[in-house]
Order: structure tokens, then C-alpha cells, then sequence
């Protein structure tokens, strides 16, 4: 069984992610963001991230864009252009569209978190492209840290 966490780094203080990835046993945090360097992440912005992830708890950072929306796909869903359910299909079939379920060995995403700066996974594409991962394959079990 491969399990696959998501988290997301909105309203949690440092202390309290770092010891969530620590709890779990997490090796790896994949960044899904497009844009991780944000003066908003705070503790989260990407090079200051893996620094404090292998520090802290030994853990490997990964930034993949492929697994992050695009701008504009983000930005027609946050401007109420598109509806949430508008923004799903379009994001699973940007993730078809990039050939995802081919260039990812789902075995090596074992204990990996899948990153965004959403509060809970209910409207993330972290959640989506767990569930995408689980849908390919059945192995996958998906656990949200919140």
C-alpha cells in the first residue's frame, strides 16, 4: 500500500506542520504550487522550505510543476470565471494532458506529501491529484494532514 499525504500550509504555524510531516513519517514534500516563492508563504517559501524540511526531520523536497495547475486555469477559477467543478475536469485533463499517469512511478510516492498552500484538500488540486493517483492505481491510500 502506497500512502500518499496531502497538506497544505495555510493557518498552521510552523511547529505544527513540521510535526505533522514528523508524525506521519513523511520522506519526501512534493511542492504542487506554480508559484512557491510568494512573500505570503512565509515559512513555506521554497528554498526556505526544503532547508527547514531536512533540518528538522530529514526530509527531501521536490517542486513539481507538473502537477500544479496553470495560471491561467487558477486564475479563471479564483476570479469566478469557471465553477469548482469547471476547474476539476479541466485540471484531470491538464494532468491526461501532461501525461502524468505515465511519467509518475506511483510505488515511488510512498510517504511523499503533496503540497499546496490550501487550508484543508476539499477545493485543492492536491486532493484531485491524490484521487487522480489513487484512480490509476488502487494501491494508493490517500491521508490529508490537517
Amino acid at each position: 500500500m502506497v500512502k500518499l499525504y496531502t497538506i497544505g500550509f495555510t493557518k498552521k504555524n510552523a511547529e505544527k506542520f513540521f510535526d505533522l510531516l514528523k508524525s506521519n513519517e513523511v520522506n519526501k514534500i512534493v511542492d504542487t504550487r506554480i508559484n512557491n516563492t510568494s512573500q505570503l508563504s512565509g515559512f513555506a517559501k521554497g528554498n526556505d522550505l526544503k532547508f527547514f524540511a531536512k533540518e528538522l526531520n530529514d526530509i527531501n523536497y521536490q517542486h513539481n510543476l507538473d502537477f500544479a495547475p496553470t495560471k491561467e486555469l487558477l486564475s479563471k477559477y479564483r476570479k469566478g470565471d469557471i465553477t469548482w467543478e469547471k476547474y476539476e475536469q479541466e485540471y484531470l485533463d491538464l494532468l491526461d494532458f501532461r501525461k502524468i499517469s505515465k511519467k509518475t512511478d506511483i510505488k515511488n510516492l510512498h510517504k511523499n506529501c503533496l503540497l499546496c498552500s490550501e487550508h484543508t484538500a476539499e477545493k485543492c488540486h492536491r486532493r484531485l491529484l491524490a484521487e487522480y493517483f489513487q484512480e490509476v492505481n488502487n494501491d494508493v491510500e490517500i491521508i490529508h494532514l490537517t
